[in-house]
């Protein structure tokens, strides 16, 4: 779907939100939702699709279905721009946890999935159009436990191997003209989960150490390896991720641009957000709110705040919430994805006010115009949250359309 001032955002809901691995389950809710969703959202207009592909799906796709799934997309009239990355394996009725970042970007199987996946959307990419692919921010700090000889090892590794990925990208322009980009997703307790960590990684270790190895292996002048890095590798900004670090973000996107980083894709979603009381009556009603949010299938990374603006991590909320009737933290964000159209949640909140001031942002800046509905825990929310999935996929686009065109426009798709 195509929907914007001047018509210049795609506009998507990834994938990820529905179960399957292998190809034949991908497709099948592919065929399954979004011919409906078209009916409703854009009868008559291209229709965009965020696709997740596990490695497996990734495989067979790639290996033997390609044609079949172009022509089914020509004849619905649908379109692939972007791809989620991001988890290589099961990602759905089974404990995922910090395995959703295995493997990671210092392991050679990350590299071979990444570049199936580039070729893919090379081969589905409409010719006028710019593709994404999202993927991890290079590991999990938590495994490293402090050991920085490792952790610079890692950073080193993955860089190694995304510049692999950048050649491939700069060769598929050269031979067909289409720009990629691979987008870091930063999110808590990632190697990079904030703006100061993106900015470090790119100017201590991507744009030195994988220009040298891009200029060498491409046969080019430094400066050029380190623009086609920039044009290449880019932020995957995830609203809710970027809420549950605290960050403004105008001021994320000053940061980026004064730095020469782009934004290639703009995840919508929306953190947990509570404000402690001190009534410990209420801290325990509180807290009997949040337990069914701390579910054994993702992880719910926790940043507190406390009254001086002090922000301390919790692994996860299962791990936090011991701590909620003693804290003298002020302030909890938490990283589940709650939908978008909600705002509050009887005495819990969300981060939708970061998502609105986004999209208010992008209206008048030329910072990202893909953008995609992320909301991939329907089938974990508390059962009251619980709702048909194809009505709740609806009222998420219908609250990005509305929210794009705040400024007297009226929705359009194309």
């Amino acid at each position: 779907m195509k929907a914007g001032i001047n018509n210049n955002f795609h506009l998507t809901y990834c994938t990820n939100i529905h179960p399957g691995e292998e190809w034949s389950q991908v497709f099948a809710n592919l065929k399954h939702y979004i011919p409906d969703l078209k009916a409703r959202l854009a009868p008559d207009k291209p229709f965009g699709i965020g696709l997740r592909l596990a490695d497996v799906a990734s495989r067979e796709l790639l290996a033997s279905e390609l044609a079949n799934f172009k022509s089914w997309l020509a004849e619905l009239d649908l379109y692939v721009f972007t791809l989620n990355g991001f988890p290589y394996g099961g990602f759905h009725q089974q404990v995922v946890k910090d395995q959703v970042y295995a493997p990671d970007w210092s392991d050679q199987r990350r590299l071979e999935y990444s570049l199936r996946m580039v070729n893919i959307l090379a081969e589905l990419l409409p010719s006028e159009m710019e593709g994404s692919i999202s993927t991890l921010p290079l590991s999990y700090k938590p495994w490293f436990k402090g050991n920085q000889l490792f952790q610079t090892s890692v950073q080193e590794s993955a860089t190694h191997h995304i510049t692999q990925v950048v050649a491939e990208m700069a060769r598929i322009r050269n031979d067909t003209g289409l720009l990629l980009h691979l987008n870091l997703e930063p999110e808590p307790d990632g190697l990079i989960e904030n703006a100061a960590e993106v900015i470090d990684y790119f100017q201590t270790h991507l744009l030195p150490n994988g220009g040298s190895y891009l200029a060498s292996h491409l046969g080019i002048p430094l400066e050029a390896a380190q623009v086609l890095l920039l044009n290449h590798v880019r932020v995957c900004y995830d609203t809710c991720h970027f809420a549950v670090e605290y960050e403004d973000p105008a001021s994320v996107f000053q940061q980026f641009q004064a730095v020469g980083i782009q934004i290639g894709k703009i995840q919508i979603s929306a953190a947990l957000q509570v404000n402690i009381p001190t009534d410990i009556n209420q801290r325990r009603l509180v807290e009997e709110r949040l337990r069914p949010f701390a579910e054994s299938t993702y992880l719910h990374q926790v940043i507190a705040r406390d009254h001086h603006g002090n922000l301390h991590h919790y692994p996860d909320l299962e791990m936090a919430l011991p701590k909620l009737e003693t804290t003298t933290d002020t302030e909890w964000r938490i990283h589940f994805h709650v939908p978008i159209f909600i705002h509050d949640y009887q005495l819990l909140h969300s981060t939708q006010d970061d998502i609105v001031t986004v999209l208010k942002l992008i209206q008048n800046n030329n910072i990202c115009n893909h953008l995609e509905i992320e909301t991939y825990t329907w089938e974990v929310l508390p059962q009251q949250m619980k709702m048909d999935l194809s009505t709740s996929i609806e009222r998420e686009y219908e609250w990005v359309l509305k929210h794009l065109y705040s400024r007297s426009l009226h929705p359009t798709t194309v």
